[in-house]
C-alpha cells in the first residue's frame, strides 16, 4: 500500500510516519502540510490511503476529503486530529477511521492492521462459490433457504459506524437490525449497539438493498439474520433474529412485499 501523510505539525508527522513503519508494510510516499499541495500531488500520483489532519493550511482536511470523495478511484481516508467534534462529519464522508491526538500506539497499530486487511480484501477478486449440502432454513422451505444462502454471499460490503468518537468499520452482514429513535438511528450488531446521527431512511440507503428490508417505518432488518417468522395480529409478523432477544415488527403496509421477498 502507498500512503500520504497530510500534517502541518512536524513532530506529529514524524511520529505517525514512525508508527506506520513500525506496525505495517505500508509505504509512506510523501508527507505534505498544505491542502492545495495535496490536490496537486494527487493529480499526478495515486495513493491507497491518506492520513489526514483536519486543521491544515489553504484547504482544511474536511474540505479536502470532500474533494477526494469525488475521485473515480478513492483512497481510504484516516483522519488524524485533536478535535472530537468532527467525527460525525467524518462518518458522512465514509472515512476509514478517525484517530485522536495524542496518538496511542496500540490504537494506531490496530487501525493499521485493520487497514491492511481491508485493502487485501478489497483488492482480491471475489470468486462466486455455490455451496453443496442443505440450505439454511427459515420456515422449512428449500426455496427460502436458497434465498437466505444467496443473501449470505454479500458479506464483503462495509459500512462505518460511530462509537464514542471512533469510526468502526463494520461488515454489513454483522448488522442485525436498525431502529429509528427520534432524530437518531440505533444499530444493533454482533459487536454491540451503535447510535448513528442520521435518519433511518438515510441509514437504510447506505446498506445493501438486496439484504436489508425496511419492514416498518421505524425498522430496517437484515433478512439473512432472521431466525423465525412469527404470525402476529392483523396478518402481520414479528421477526426473531439470530443471537438476539429483540423482536422486529413487519407493518401491514410491508407484509405483501415481505412475503414476496421471503417466498412465503
Amino acid at each position: 500500500m502507498r500512503a500520504l501523510i497530510v500534517e502541518d505539525e512536524i513532530l506529529a508527522s514524524e511520529e505517525l510516519n514512525y508508527l506506520i513503519q513500525e506496525h505495517s508494510q505500508i509505504e509512506v510516499v510523501d508527507r505534505l502540510e498544505d491542502g492545495l499541495d495535496v490536490l496537486k500531488f494527487l493529480q499526478e500520483q495515486e495513493v491507497d490511503v491518506i492520513f489526514l489532519d483536519i486543521n491544515i493550511p489553504s484547504l482544511d482536511g474536511m474540505m479536502l476529503a470532500h474533494h477526494i470523495g469525488k475521485f473515480a478511484t478513492k483512497p481510504y481516508i484516516v483522519f488524524t486530529t485533536a478535535y472530537k467534534e468532527h467525527a460525525a462529519e467524518a462518518f458522512e464522508l465514509e472515512a476509514f477511521d478517525y484517530i485522536l491526538k495524542p496518538y496511542d500506539e496500540k490504537r494506531i497499530a490496530a487501525m493499521l492492521h485493520k487497514l491492511e486487511l481491508a485493502f487485501k480484501r478489497d483488492h482480491t477478486p471475489v470468486e462466486q462459490h455455490v455451496e453443496d449440502g442443505p440450505a439454511t432454513m427459515v420456515d422449512g422451505s428449500a426455496a427460502q433457504g436458497e434465498l437466505v444462502r444467496d443473501m449470505n454471499s454479500h458479506t464483503d460490503r462495509r459500512i462505518n459506524l460511530l462509537r464514542n468518537d471512533n469510526i468502526i468499520v463494520t461488515d454489513t452482514a454483522d448488522i442485525y437490525y436498525a431502529e429509528a429513535q427520534e432524530k437518531v438511528t440505533k444499530v444493533y450488531t454482533k459487536n454491540g449497539e451503535f447510535t448513528m446521527p442520521v435518519s433511518i431512511s438515510d441509514f437504510h440507503s447506505r446498506l445493501p438493498q438486496d439484504t436489508f428490508f425496511r419492514c416498518h417505518r421505524s425498522y430496517v432488518v437484515n433478512l439473512s439474520q432472521i431466525r423465525e417468522i412469527v404470525p402476529w395480529f392483523n396478518n402481520t409478523y414479528l421477526l426473531r433474529l439470530r443471537d438476539l432477544e429483540a423482536e422486529v415488527p413487519v407493518s401491514r403496509g410491508k407484509v405483501k412485499e415481505f412475503r414476496q421477498l421471503m417466498r412465503i
